[in-house]
């Protein structure tokens, strides 16, 4: 494969990691999101239990304490159902993360393979100059050998 399709598969092998790491950066962020919204609605279900146990001093009529407590019921489903929902993102940060390790490990086959077809490209280089330069040397002996 020549030098430029090695560079060419390089440059592709890299936009696709680099793609694979957005998509990875989005996915983290989207699960950071997901947390803030059940920590949120833990804090909105707290602060409802807490405005209810404050109207229950005072004095609550049965009918507010049921429409109350149906409302942290249907909380309490919903941070159920968001908890649930917890490993879907999870899941979906490591196969994002496994997809941009792979991306990540192409890349740096494609690398060793070009650095080490440039380090034999020099080594062959070197071997050519030494050659020439033993038969340049053996020439000159040659020739001085034959003047005298």
């Amino acid at each position: 494969m020549s030098s430029n399709a090695m560079n060419l598969l390089l440059e592709q092998a890299k936009n696709t990691e680099h793609q694979a790491h957005l998509i990875l950066v989005a996915a983290q962020q989207e699960l950071q999101g997901y947390y803030v919204q059940v920590e949120q609605i833990e804090h909105y279900r707290l602060e409802y239990f807490r405005q209810m146990s404050d109207r229950g001093r005072q004095g609550l009529s049965a009918s507010s304490y049921g429409h109350l407590n149906r409302f942290i019921v249907q909380l309490d489903e919903t941070l159920a159902k968001q908890r649930q929902a917890a490993s879907e993102f999870e899941d979906n940060v490591e196969r994002c993360r496994e997809h941009w390790q792979q991306c990540r490990q192409k890349t740096r086959s494609i690398e060793w393979l070009i650095e080490k077809r440039l380090k034999e490209e020099k080594m062959r280089a070197e071997r050519l100059d030494q050659k020439q330069m033993d038969e340049f040397a053996t020439l000159a002996f040659a020739r001085q050998k034959s003047r005298f």
